[in-house]
């Protein structure tokens, strides 16, 4: 489904995706949920929520404030603050969270939030997506090669297990894969022939895949 917003066309799917990869990096710098129930700010994740969109349609569709606002249901000047905030003066709020004022504490919202989201979308931006999705992904991923017929990629999985991504060269896998065969090829040389850098553990799996297709396996 795609929806035309002036001039230009928002692919729906592909917006839920990056938005839902930046609002879990944006929960991955506030400490995690378990934090943020600590710091009692549970309130304004929605806020956080729409920040991330705020962006993502700045950012990846170039939309305008006044078609941000009208898609999100806020004011003009409240997407403005979100574009506009600091992730710096951000970082510094959520650290020094006890020592706001109470007032303070109430406005933290949208100028805080603006500036995790941006802070976030820069991570995301750079393959360096949060921990908790990158996890998920590798369990499932573990679920599915239980089932299907490649039984390596049971093994690659669950030997980076919580492994950091993006993997920028082959050699931490070398390391990881050490003695594993991937159809009768050393696991050492299947890893020297994969494109980096590899960011999800989706994409080692498909790497792989690739280039055992490429040695006729």
């Amino acid at each position: 489904m795609v929806v035309k917003i002036t001039g230009a066309v928002v692919n729906e799917s592909e917006l839920e995706q990056t938005v839902a990869r930046v609002f879990f990096k944006a929960i991955d710098l506030l400490g995690g949920i378990s934090n943020l129930a600590e710091y009692r700010a549970l309130t304004w994740l929605p806020s956080l929520a729409r920040a991330c969109y705020a962006l993502v349609l700045r950012e990846e569709y170039l939309k305008t404030e006044d078609e941000i606002a009208q898609r999100l249901g806020l004011t003009k000047n409240t997407v403005r603050a979100i574009l506009r905030a600091d992730p710096q003066q951000a970082m510094y709020k959520i650290e020094h969270f006890d020592e706001l004022s109470e007032q303070e504490r109430k406005n933290i919202r949208v100028h805080t939030a603006g500036g995790i989201a941006k802070l976030a979308y820069k991570y995301v931006r750079e393959g360096q997506d949060s921990q908790v999705l990158l996890e998920f992904a590798r369990a499932l991923g573990m679920s599915m090669a239980q089932v299907c017929e490649a039984p390596w990629a049971y093994i690659v999985l669950k030997r980076t297990r919580g492994l950091k991504y993006p993997v920028e060269s082959p050699e931490i896998l070398k390391e990881r894969l050490a003695g594993v065969s991937i159809a009768d090829i050393p696991a050492e040389e299947v890893v020297e022939g994969l494109e980096y850098p590899i960011r999800t553990p989706a994409v080692l799996l498909h790497e792989i895949k690739e280039y055992l297709q490429m040695k006729g396996k």
